[in-house]
Protein backbone atom coordinates (compact mmCIF):
# COMPACT_ATOMS: atom_id res chain seq x y z
CA UNK A 1 0.00 0.00 0.00
CA UNK A 2 1.25 3.29 -0.97
CA UNK A 3 2.32 6.06 2.11
CA UNK A 4 0.22 8.62 1.32
CA UNK A 5 0.90 12.34 2.79
CA UNK A 6 -0.97 12.00 6.23
CA UNK A 7 1.11 8.83 6.59
CA UNK A 8 3.88 10.39 6.02
CA UNK A 9 3.21 13.48 8.41
CA UNK A 10 2.03 10.82 10.88
CA UNK A 11 5.58 9.48 10.90
CA UNK A 12 6.93 12.48 11.74
CA UNK A 13 4.98 13.48 14.87
CA UNK A 14 6.41 9.61 15.93
CA UNK A 15 10.27 9.98 15.29
CA UNK A 16 10.58 13.93 15.39
CA UNK A 17 11.28 15.63 18.50
CA UNK A 18 9.24 18.56 19.97
CA UNK A 19 11.03 21.02 18.88
CA UNK A 20 11.34 20.18 15.28
CA UNK A 21 9.42 21.69 12.49
CA UNK A 22 6.57 19.43 11.31
CA UNK A 23 5.52 19.40 7.87
CA UNK A 24 1.96 19.48 8.82
CA UNK A 25 2.18 22.52 11.28
CA UNK A 26 3.38 24.60 8.20
CA UNK A 27 2.65 27.97 7.82
CA UNK A 28 2.20 27.43 4.32
CA UNK A 29 2.75 28.75 0.25
CA UNK A 30 2.17 32.09 -0.53
CA UNK A 31 -0.11 30.88 -3.35
CA UNK A 32 -2.53 28.21 -2.19
CA UNK A 33 -2.48 25.03 -3.64
CA UNK A 34 -3.67 21.50 -3.28
CA UNK A 35 -1.04 19.52 -0.90
CA UNK A 36 1.22 17.06 -2.76
CA UNK A 37 -0.30 13.07 -2.90
CA UNK A 38 2.84 11.46 -1.64
CA UNK A 39 5.53 13.64 -0.34
CA UNK A 40 5.35 16.65 2.32
CA UNK A 41 5.42 20.22 2.10
CA UNK A 42 9.28 20.45 2.22
CA UNK A 43 10.09 16.90 0.47
CA UNK A 44 8.03 19.04 -2.55
CA UNK A 45 10.10 22.36 -1.96
CA UNK A 46 13.28 19.86 -2.49
CA UNK A 47 12.62 18.68 -5.36
CA UNK A 48 11.45 22.39 -6.68
CA UNK A 49 14.82 23.64 -5.72
CA UNK A 50 16.72 20.62 -7.64
CA UNK A 51 14.49 20.85 -10.80
CA UNK A 52 14.91 25.09 -10.60
CA UNK A 53 17.60 26.73 -13.47
CA UNK A 54 18.91 28.53 -10.60
CA UNK A 55 20.17 25.06 -8.94
CA UNK A 56 21.40 23.78 -12.31
CA UNK A 57 23.85 27.06 -12.78
CA UNK A 58 25.95 26.37 -9.36
CA UNK A 59 27.64 23.44 -11.78
CA UNK A 60 29.62 26.32 -13.41
CA UNK A 61 29.57 28.90 -10.54
CA UNK A 62 33.55 29.39 -8.41
CA UNK A 63 33.44 28.06 -4.43
CA UNK A 64 37.26 28.65 -4.23
CA UNK A 65 38.73 28.13 -7.84
CA UNK A 66 37.04 29.83 -10.74
CA UNK A 67 34.77 27.09 -13.02
CA UNK A 68 37.85 25.91 -15.33
CA UNK A 69 40.66 25.63 -13.24
CA UNK A 70 40.50 22.13 -12.91
CA UNK A 71 38.24 19.38 -12.84
CA UNK A 72 38.61 17.98 -9.17
CA UNK A 73 37.94 20.93 -7.54
CA UNK A 74 34.30 21.85 -5.88
CA UNK A 75 31.89 24.05 -7.48
CA UNK A 76 28.76 25.95 -6.21
CA UNK A 77 27.20 22.92 -6.72
CA UNK A 78 28.93 20.11 -5.33
CA UNK A 79 29.66 22.48 -2.46
CA UNK A 80 25.33 22.87 -1.79
CA UNK A 81 25.09 19.43 -2.48
CA UNK A 82 27.64 18.61 0.34
CA UNK A 83 26.28 21.30 2.42
CA UNK A 84 23.09 19.24 2.46
CA UNK A 85 24.22 15.53 3.23
CA UNK A 86 26.13 17.26 6.24
CA UNK A 87 22.58 18.95 6.78
CA UNK A 88 20.56 15.93 7.05
CA UNK A 89 23.50 14.09 9.09
CA UNK A 90 23.21 16.82 11.75
CA UNK A 91 18.94 16.65 11.59
CA UNK A 92 18.98 13.26 11.52
CA UNK A 93 20.88 12.93 14.63
CA UNK A 94 19.34 15.65 17.10
CA UNK A 95 15.73 14.29 15.03
CA UNK A 96 14.85 17.16 13.71
CA UNK A 97 13.17 17.38 10.55
CA UNK A 98 16.05 16.50 7.82
CA UNK A 99 13.96 17.18 4.22
CA UNK A 100 13.12 20.43 5.88
CA UNK A 101 17.21 21.21 6.84
CA UNK A 102 18.18 19.61 3.37
CA UNK A 103 15.63 22.20 1.49
CA UNK A 104 17.14 24.89 3.02
CA UNK A 105 20.97 23.61 2.60
CA UNK A 106 20.07 23.10 -1.20
CA UNK A 107 18.64 26.29 -1.71
CA UNK A 108 20.97 28.16 0.68
CA UNK A 109 23.04 29.30 -2.20
CA UNK A 110 21.06 30.39 -4.99
CA UNK A 111 21.72 33.37 -5.28
CA UNK A 112 24.99 33.46 -5.35
CA UNK A 113 26.51 35.51 -8.09
CA UNK A 114 29.40 34.37 -10.52
CA UNK A 115 33.04 34.28 -9.19
CA UNK A 116 32.02 33.68 -5.82
CA UNK A 117 32.29 35.93 -2.76
CA UNK A 118 34.46 38.46 -4.72
CA UNK A 119 31.45 38.96 -7.02
CA UNK A 120 29.41 39.24 -4.10
CA UNK A 121 31.18 42.38 -2.88
CA UNK A 122 31.77 43.74 -6.35
CA UNK A 123 27.77 43.62 -6.85
CA UNK A 124 27.28 45.05 -3.84
CA UNK A 125 29.74 47.69 -4.14
CA UNK A 126 27.77 48.57 -7.73
CA UNK A 127 24.86 48.32 -6.37
CA UNK A 128 24.93 50.38 -3.45
CA UNK A 129 22.87 53.37 -3.52
CA UNK A 130 20.20 51.06 -5.17
CA UNK A 131 19.87 48.54 -2.14
CA UNK A 132 23.06 46.53 -2.36
CA UNK A 133 23.52 43.18 -2.91
CA UNK A 134 23.50 39.83 -0.58
CA UNK A 135 23.34 36.37 -1.66
CA UNK A 136 21.28 35.02 0.97
CA UNK A 137 18.61 37.84 -0.10
CA UNK A 138 19.02 37.36 -3.42
CA UNK A 139 18.22 34.02 -2.95
CA UNK A 140 14.51 34.76 -1.45
CA UNK A 141 14.26 36.60 -4.34
CA UNK A 142 15.18 33.85 -6.86
CA UNK A 143 12.62 31.41 -4.70
CA UNK A 144 10.10 34.14 -4.40
CA UNK A 145 10.40 35.85 -7.95
CA UNK A 146 12.77 35.53 -10.27
CA UNK A 147 12.44 31.94 -11.28
CA UNK A 148 9.52 31.79 -14.00
CA UNK A 149 8.19 27.81 -13.99
CA UNK A 150 4.51 27.66 -12.92
CA UNK A 151 1.21 29.12 -14.87
CA UNK A 152 -0.43 30.20 -11.28
CA UNK A 153 2.18 32.28 -9.48
CA UNK A 154 5.85 34.02 -9.69
CA UNK A 155 8.69 32.42 -8.11
CA UNK A 156 8.72 28.73 -6.52
CA UNK A 157 6.38 29.60 -3.68
CA UNK A 158 7.88 27.51 -1.51
CA UNK A 159 6.70 26.95 2.21
CA UNK A 160 7.25 29.92 4.46
CA UNK A 161 9.52 27.91 6.75
CA UNK A 162 11.92 27.32 3.54
CA UNK A 163 11.90 30.53 3.11
CA UNK A 164 12.84 31.69 7.04
CA UNK A 165 15.62 29.33 6.72
CA UNK A 166 16.69 31.40 3.27
CA UNK A 167 17.58 34.74 5.52
CA UNK A 168 20.02 35.24 8.15
CA UNK A 169 19.68 38.39 9.05
CA UNK A 170 16.66 38.45 11.80
CA UNK A 171 16.69 42.47 12.51
CA UNK A 172 15.13 42.75 8.63
CA UNK A 173 11.89 44.31 8.92
CA UNK A 174 11.36 42.17 6.14
CA UNK A 175 12.55 38.71 7.78
CA UNK A 176 9.74 35.73 7.06
CA UNK A 177 9.37 35.22 10.53
CA UNK A 178 8.57 38.29 11.75
CA UNK A 179 4.30 38.90 11.86
CA UNK A 180 1.59 40.64 14.20
CA UNK A 181 1.97 39.03 17.64
CA UNK A 182 5.06 37.20 17.00
CA UNK A 183 8.93 38.87 17.16
CA UNK A 184 11.22 36.18 16.12
CA UNK A 185 15.37 36.28 16.87
CA UNK A 186 16.32 33.02 16.06
CA UNK A 187 15.47 31.10 12.85
CA UNK A 188 14.34 27.31 13.07
CA UNK A 189 16.48 24.87 14.65
CA UNK A 190 16.89 22.94 10.49
CA UNK A 191 17.84 26.49 9.27
CA UNK A 192 20.01 26.97 12.05
CA UNK A 193 21.68 22.80 11.01
CA UNK A 194 22.09 24.38 7.54
CA UNK A 195 23.85 27.69 8.31
CA UNK A 196 26.47 25.41 10.40
CA UNK A 197 26.59 22.76 7.94
CA UNK A 198 27.65 25.16 5.54
CA UNK A 199 30.29 26.44 7.60
CA UNK A 200 32.08 22.75 8.44
CA UNK A 201 31.46 22.29 4.74
CA UNK A 202 33.34 24.92 3.35
CA UNK A 203 36.35 25.31 5.74
CA UNK A 204 36.83 21.60 5.67
CA UNK A 205 36.54 20.83 1.59
CA UNK A 206 38.45 24.16 1.09
CA UNK A 207 41.54 22.58 3.17
CA UNK A 208 40.52 19.77 0.45
CA UNK A 209 41.18 21.99 -2.27
CA UNK A 210 43.86 23.97 -1.31
CA UNK A 211 45.69 20.46 -1.09
CA UNK A 212 45.20 19.64 -4.49
CA UNK A 213 46.23 22.44 -5.61
CA UNK A 214 49.49 22.59 -3.87
CA UNK A 215 48.76 25.60 -2.56
CA UNK A 216 48.78 24.50 0.69
CA UNK A 217 50.65 21.53 2.97
CA UNK A 218 50.05 19.06 4.81
CA UNK A 219 53.63 19.15 6.70
CA UNK A 220 53.10 22.94 7.25
CA UNK A 221 48.93 22.48 8.42
CA UNK A 222 50.37 19.85 10.98
CA UNK A 223 52.71 21.93 12.58
CA UNK A 224 50.76 25.40 12.20
CA UNK A 225 46.96 24.68 12.51
CA UNK A 226 45.66 22.53 15.57
CA UNK A 227 42.53 21.05 14.05
CA UNK A 228 44.37 19.09 11.15
CA UNK A 229 47.46 18.23 13.83
CA UNK A 230 44.59 16.46 16.00
CA UNK A 231 42.46 15.19 12.95
CA UNK A 232 45.74 13.87 11.16
CA UNK A 233 47.23 12.24 14.01
CA UNK A 234 43.77 10.48 15.04
CA UNK A 235 44.38 9.25 11.14
CA UNK A 236 47.45 7.53 12.19
CA UNK A 237 46.48 6.26 15.46
CA UNK A 238 43.53 4.17 13.53
CA UNK A 239 45.33 3.70 10.19
CA UNK A 240 49.18 3.96 10.57
CA UNK A 241 50.99 5.48 7.85
CA UNK A 242 48.87 5.75 4.18
CA UNK A 243 49.91 7.45 0.79
CA UNK A 244 49.22 10.67 0.79
CA UNK A 245 45.86 10.98 -0.81
CA UNK A 246 44.25 8.93 2.07
CA UNK A 247 45.98 10.37 4.64
CA UNK A 248 44.63 13.59 3.21
CA UNK A 249 41.30 12.06 2.32
CA UNK A 250 40.83 10.52 6.06
CA UNK A 251 42.50 13.89 7.77
CA UNK A 252 39.32 15.93 6.12
CA UNK A 253 36.68 13.05 6.52
CA UNK A 254 37.92 13.02 10.61
CA UNK A 255 37.79 16.73 10.87
CA UNK A 256 33.93 16.55 9.62
CA UNK A 257 32.82 13.86 11.94
CA UNK A 258 34.70 15.74 14.69
CA UNK A 259 32.94 18.61 14.04
CA UNK A 260 29.48 17.20 13.21
CA UNK A 261 29.99 15.26 16.59
CA UNK A 262 30.80 18.50 18.55
CA UNK A 263 27.82 20.31 17.08
CA UNK A 264 25.21 17.39 18.19
CA UNK A 265 26.55 16.82 21.47
CA UNK A 266 26.64 20.84 21.85
CA UNK A 267 23.64 21.59 20.50
CA UNK A 268 21.31 18.89 22.51
CA UNK A 269 23.23 20.36 25.65
CA UNK A 270 22.12 23.94 24.82
CA UNK A 271 18.33 22.76 23.67
CA UNK A 272 17.83 20.90 27.28
CA UNK A 273 18.85 24.41 29.24
CA UNK A 274 16.59 26.19 26.96
CA UNK A 275 13.64 24.45 27.58
CA UNK A 276 11.92 24.47 24.04
CA UNK A 277 9.20 22.87 23.87
CA UNK A 278 8.10 23.83 20.11
CA UNK A 279 9.56 25.27 16.83
CA UNK A 280 8.17 28.64 17.80
CA UNK A 281 9.83 28.53 21.28
CA UNK A 282 13.34 28.06 19.27
CA UNK A 283 12.16 31.30 17.42
CA UNK A 284 12.05 33.03 20.50
CA UNK A 285 15.60 32.66 21.84
CA UNK A 286 17.67 35.43 21.54
CA UNK A 287 20.81 33.47 20.18
CA UNK A 288 20.90 30.38 17.91
CA UNK A 289 21.19 26.63 19.89
CA UNK A 290 22.74 24.95 17.12
CA UNK A 291 26.16 25.56 17.97
CA UNK A 292 30.07 24.70 18.21
CA UNK A 293 31.70 23.99 21.73
CA UNK A 294 33.55 26.65 22.09
CA UNK A 295 37.22 24.57 22.10
CA UNK A 296 35.47 23.84 19.11
CA UNK A 297 35.00 27.44 18.21
CA UNK A 298 38.52 28.46 18.68
CA UNK A 299 39.70 25.82 16.67
CA UNK A 300 37.43 27.15 13.53
CA UNK A 301 38.98 30.36 13.84
CA UNK A 302 42.21 29.76 13.68
CA UNK A 303 41.55 27.43 10.68
CA UNK A 304 40.00 30.31 9.16
CA UNK A 305 42.40 32.67 9.38
CA UNK A 306 45.10 29.91 8.20
CA UNK A 307 42.78 29.69 5.04
CA UNK A 308 42.60 33.89 4.13
CA UNK A 309 45.88 34.15 4.88
CA UNK A 310 47.01 31.07 2.84
CA UNK A 311 44.65 30.11 0.28
CA UNK A 312 42.15 33.32 -0.28
CA UNK A 313 45.11 35.52 -0.94
CA UNK A 314 47.30 33.59 -2.66
CA UNK A 315 47.70 34.80 -5.87
CA UNK A 316 46.94 31.91 -7.72
CA UNK A 317 43.72 32.02 -6.68
CA UNK A 318 43.09 35.94 -5.58
CA UNK A 319 44.90 36.67 -9.62
CA UNK A 320 42.00 35.36 -11.25
CA UNK A 321 39.67 36.48 -8.99
CA UNK A 322 40.52 40.10 -9.61
CA UNK A 323 40.40 39.78 -13.36
CA UNK A 324 37.33 37.73 -13.06
CA UNK A 325 35.39 40.44 -11.21
CA UNK A 326 36.66 43.19 -13.27
CA UNK A 327 35.20 41.32 -15.83
CA UNK A 328 31.97 41.56 -14.23
CA UNK A 329 31.85 45.55 -13.41
CA UNK A 330 33.15 46.23 -16.86
CA UNK A 331 29.65 44.26 -17.81
CA UNK A 332 27.55 45.80 -15.34
CA UNK A 333 28.58 49.25 -16.53
CA UNK A 334 27.64 48.19 -20.40
CA UNK A 335 24.10 46.76 -19.87
CA UNK A 336 23.06 50.11 -18.11
CA UNK A 337 24.28 51.66 -20.94
CA UNK A 338 22.51 49.28 -23.46
CA UNK A 339 19.41 48.07 -22.42
CA UNK A 340 18.91 46.13 -25.31
CA UNK A 341 21.27 43.44 -24.79
CA UNK A 342 19.63 41.90 -21.64
CA UNK A 343 17.65 39.82 -22.12
CA UNK A 344 13.41 40.19 -22.83
CA UNK A 345 12.41 38.88 -19.38
CA UNK A 346 14.67 41.23 -17.63
CA UNK A 347 13.96 43.92 -19.80
CA UNK A 348 10.06 43.50 -19.14
CA UNK A 349 11.37 43.69 -14.86
CA UNK A 350 13.17 46.89 -14.88
CA UNK A 351 9.28 48.89 -15.32
CA UNK A 352 8.89 47.87 -12.02
CA UNK A 353 12.91 47.59 -10.57
CA UNK A 354 14.70 50.01 -12.41
CA UNK A 355 17.77 49.70 -14.02
CA UNK A 356 20.25 48.65 -12.13
CA UNK A 357 18.47 46.45 -10.15
CA UNK A 358 17.63 44.67 -13.50
CA UNK A 359 21.25 44.77 -14.48
CA UNK A 360 22.29 43.03 -11.07
CA UNK A 361 19.96 40.38 -11.35
CA UNK A 362 20.93 39.32 -15.03
CA UNK A 363 24.31 39.49 -13.97
CA UNK A 364 23.86 37.60 -10.70
CA UNK A 365 22.73 34.72 -13.02
CA UNK A 366 25.06 34.35 -15.18
CA UNK A 367 27.89 31.86 -14.47
CA UNK A 368 31.49 31.94 -14.44
CA UNK A 369 31.86 31.10 -18.00
CA UNK A 370 28.99 32.94 -19.68
CA UNK A 371 30.36 36.52 -18.36
CA UNK A 372 33.47 35.31 -19.38
CA UNK A 373 31.67 34.75 -23.57
CA UNK A 374 29.44 38.20 -23.01
CA UNK A 375 32.79 40.34 -21.77
CA UNK A 376 34.59 38.64 -25.08
CA UNK A 377 31.92 39.02 -27.54
CA UNK A 378 31.32 43.20 -25.97
CA UNK A 379 35.39 44.27 -25.85
CA UNK A 380 36.78 41.45 -27.59
CA UNK A 381 38.83 40.43 -24.63
CA UNK A 382 40.47 36.63 -23.79
CA UNK A 383 38.94 35.37 -20.73
CA UNK A 384 40.43 34.89 -17.20
CA UNK A 385 42.40 31.42 -18.17
CA UNK A 386 43.20 32.87 -21.97
CA UNK A 387 40.57 32.13 -24.82
CA UNK A 388 37.19 31.11 -24.15
CA UNK A 389 34.66 30.06 -27.26
CA UNK A 390 31.35 30.14 -27.36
Amino acid sequence: MACSLQDLEKRERLVLAPYAQFSADSRGRKYKEAPPEWRTQYQRDRDRVIHSRAFRRLEYKTQVFLNGQGDHYRTRLTHTMEVAAISRNIARALMLNEDLAETIALAHDLGHSPFGHKGEDVLNRLMIEHGGFEHNRHSLRIVEELEQKYPGFPGLNLSWEVREGLVKHYTSYDHPSKRKGFDAKSSSLEAQVANLADEITYYSHDLDDGLEACLLDDKKLKKEVRIWALAAKEVHKLYGDLDDERQRYFTIRCIIDNQVRDVVTTTEKRIVEAGVKSADDVRLQEQSLVSYSEKRRALNIELREYLYENLYYNPVVHGPNVRAVKMLEDMFNHYLANHDQIGAQARKRARKLGWHRTVCDYLAGMTDRYVQIEHARVFGSQGVFGAIKG
